[in-house]
């Protein structure tokens, strides 16, 4: 990933919230028959690793868990708040004219090696703690023990659990850091006046 100095994230703690808040990653491998991506909802364990362990699942019938071997490298990539960014949001513009439309974002890639999992219990664990982590703003959290066993124990047989020791962690935060103060402010009023308040905001956390 390219990475100038004024848009590089490097800080553990930043890096983490992405992927906690973003979790849908993009899990890139190499295969026999070429480069191949799936999208996944990962899980962040902080303390496993000297980088941290992401966990996730896969359908048995997805053919990727046969197709990579294990401890093989692969990169998960995981992407925040985006968006388009017009020159017209830019005091200076009117003055010089001089700027071009931009895209901002934020981006962690995320290497590792994974290992596929295959243990019952190591598969209930991953999709008991997916779970409760999404289902923790929910007025009534569903749990696995609302469904009956049985049914619970079929799913359970149709899926294979992976794990991704991550020995690299890299993020890119492009959010108009480059900017004077009065065009990143204009660009930040112009985004919460269309809605896009995610992006605002993760302009305003790089500034602070």
């Amino acid at each position: 990933m390219y990475l100038p100095p004024h848009f590089a994230e490097s800080r553990p703690e930043q890096l983490f919230r992405l992927i906690r808040e973003y979790p849908l990653g993009m899990l890139v491998t190499h295969t026999s028959s070429g480069l191949e991506a799936n999208h996944l909802p990962f899980l962040l364990d902080e303390e496993r690793g000297a980088f941290g362990t992401l966990l996730a699942h896969v359908a048995r019938a997805n053919p990727i868990w046969q197709e990579v071997n294990d401890g093989a490298e692969v990169l998960v990539v995981f992407r925040g708040a985006h968006g388009y960014i017009s020159p017209n949001w830019y005091p200076s513009k009117q003055e010089t004219h001089r700027h071009v439309p931009t895209w901002n974002y934020e981006v962690v890639h995320a290497h590792g090696r994974i290992h596929v999992r295959e243990d019952e219990k190591f598969v209930r664990g991953v999709v008991a703690r997916l779970t409760r982590t999404h289902e923790a703003g929910e007025p009534r959290p569903w749990k696995m023990s609302d469904a009956p066993e049985d049914y619970i124990a079929e799913l359970l047989s149709h899926i294979v659990g992976i794990e991704i020791e991550l020995t690299r962690v890299e993020g890119k935060r492009k959010l108009s850091q480059n900017r004077d103060a009065r065009d990143f402010e204009g660009t930040v009023r112009a985004l919460e006046d269309r809605g896009r308040t995610d992006l605002a905001s993760a302009m305003k956390r790089a500034a602070d």
